[in-house]
């Protein structure tokens, strides 16, 4: 009995400091970043949630960065606040203690949900530097101790012995957040790499995922903020970039409104706002949110960054080519994250324009796409799968006469996924459709080259997008098919051919032949590699496979008990 007084006096400490880090995240939602660090900054070396609260700003800055100086701050001062949070774990080992729920301290358990999520965070930073996810399977023990902790604290939440004490419902929230994470990441892997990971014991559940999520992001917890925020990147990003843009727009503005609402020049919300504005189609809308952020505050000018990169492919799905030009340009000269991929841009865009236009710039498209390689950078030892693409395809001109590329900037819009954005628009897709034929055009013009097939394939796939967006599906099969046709004579550009079969069998999909798409994704799946942007194209054909056998994996689902 006689430690009860203790467990209450901590227990209010952990109260107190629970308070104070949701005060400091308050200011940092209201873009008082400085003053958020600061009130946190006093405290990371004695309280778990301010050390946990501090080092998650900082990945949040790392993430929108992607500069490599962040990304190992972030990484060093997660691993301080791991070290404090182990501080403050129960001392016996794991297999014996979590049985006992009776034994833990409300402190012990909020120390146990803290480690797992600077274990989980980690693994994220891991996973920022390499979309290839080795590095993420090499940081397996990382994540593995993170993931089985929170099953194990899942079950607890679900245990008799365990009673609700004050700070309840904020343990719950980090449950909820790390189970929830799981199981929507692991879900969305591609097979190849679930399968190691089954092997030591992982499995997602993509729907249990973002329900975890929901719940979490619906009780005001000091992580419904966090809940909230990985719902808006699921709906609005990864969905788009990792899968086929099945993102849920409504639940992603519902999910939104309450914060818009609370900080409504929040640099954070107002960004989202506007990607949301954009996935619909309404680009007008969505530039004005975008140009909104960017005002709001100065201080963050990572936030500016993030909103260019949105706005350069905002004027690109509207053919604005020197407006997408001069947001390329700007993250040319402001933004670490991808100079190669940047200059590319810049380059892809004049090559739209005539010669004429191009004189104002006081560049030219053969300049640039020649400094293309020279930029080439190493985030921890990798180059970023954009950066080869770009740097693959400037090779071109580096011969004597160079022959141009067909249409660059609509190629890299293909990389993005930004047809299902213009999908939703009839205009906009015309309006691509007809550059494209522009592009065929020239093309059939100029002489036979050995570039002329990978081109002709190229314009076949982008058109057979368009075509499917705007209703003509026999067409649109037709130029997916054509690119298999040709698949022996493409010398460079191979990963047109597994691109080809997926969209070709998400067609199919459409149209309710299930089978035919999955030979078509199952084929695309397993006779190709080595291409570019393999892995991202691997992600959407797990996406698509999980769409056409309405797959449902057992999770870390635990069943509620009634």
């Amino acid at each position: 009995l006689g430690t009860s007084g203790v467990q209450l006096c901590s227990q209010s400490d952990l109260s107190l400091a629970l308070q104070d880090c949701m005060a400091a995240l308050d200011l940092f939602l209201r873009n008082d970043f400085e003053e958020a660090q600061a009130r946190l900054r006093c405290r990371t070396k004695d309280s778990m949630y301010h050390a946990l609260t501090y080092a998650t700003i900082l990945e949040m800055q790392a993430m929108m960065t992607f500069d490599p100086q962040h990304i190992l701050t972030a990484g060093n001062t997660m691993k301080e606040a791991q070290a404090i949070c182990q501080r403050h774990r129960k001392k016996s080992s794991f297999s014996k203690s979590f049985t006992e729920v009776l034994l833990f301290t409300s402190e012990e358990l909020h120390a146990e949900v803290c480690y797992a999520e600077c274990l989980l965070q980690r693994a994220a930073l891991t996973f920022l530097q390499d979309e290839n996810m080795i590095s993420f399977i090499k940081g397996g023990i990382k994540v593995r101790n993170s993931y089985q902790t929170y099953k194990e604290l899942h079950t607890i939440l679900q245990s008799s012995g365990y009673t609700h004490g004050d700070n309840h419902g904020h343990f719950e929230g980090g449950v909820k957040l790390g189970v929830g994470a799981f199981n929507l990441m692991i879900s969305m892997l591609p097979t190849r790499t679930l399968k190691l990971l089954e092997f030591v014991g992982f499995s997602g559940n993509k729907e249990f995922g973002l329900q975890q999520l929901q719940e979490g992001s619906a009780e005001s917890t000091f992580r419904s903020f966090l809940c909230n925020m990985l719902l808006l990147c699921y709906h609005t990003f990864m969905s788009f970039i990792l899968g086929t843009g099945e993102g849920d727009v409504e639940d992603a503005e519902k999910l939104l409104q309450p914060y818009l609402k609370k900080y409504p020049k929040g640099s954070i919300f107002l960004f989202f706002a506007g990607r949301i504005e954009e996935i619909k189609g309404n680009l007008d809308a969505a530039i004005k949110r975008f140009e909104e952020c960017c005002e709001a505050q100065q201080q963050w000018k990572q936030f500016h960054h993030m909103c260019y990169w949105e706005l350069m492919w905002c004027f690109t799905y509207k053919r604005h080519w020197k407006m997408a030009y001069f947001y390329a340009d700007l993250l040319s000269k402001e933004n670490s994250w991808s100079k190669a991929t940047y200059v590319y841009m810049k380059a892809a865009y004049l090559s739209m324009l005539t010669k004429d236009d191009c004189l104002t710039f006081g560049e030219t498209a053969l300049t640039l796409f020649r400094q293309v390689p020279g930029l080439k950078q190493k985030i921890a030892g990798k180059s970023l799968p954009t950066e080869k693409f770009a740097i693959r395809k400037a090779r071109r001109y580096f011969a004597e006469n160079p022959i141009p590329l067909p249409a660059p900037p609509l190629e890299m819009m293909y990389i993005w996924n930004g047809y299902t954005v213009i999908g939703k628009h009839k205009d906009l897709t015309e309006g691509m459709l007809k550059t494209l034929d522009e592009a065929q055009a020239k093309l059939e013009s100029i002489p036979r080259t050995e570039f002329t097939v990978d081109d002709q394939c190229l314009l076949s796939l982008l058109k057979g997008l368009c075509l499917k967006h705007l209703g003509h599906q026999e067409e649109a099969e037709h130029y997916f098919t054509l690119v298999l046709c040709n698949e022996t004579q493409i010398k460079y550009d191979h990963y047109l051919v597994p691109n080809a079969l997926l969209e070709h069998g998400l067609l199919c999909l459409e149209q309710g032949r299930k089978d035919e798409a999955i030979r078509l994704l199952e084929a695309a799946k397993q006779n190709y590699k080595n291409y570019s942007m393999e892995s991202r194209t691997h992600f959407r054909i797990q996406a698509a496979l999980h769409k056409a056998k309405g797959c449902r994996e057992n999770g870390i689902h635990v069943p509620s008990s009634p």
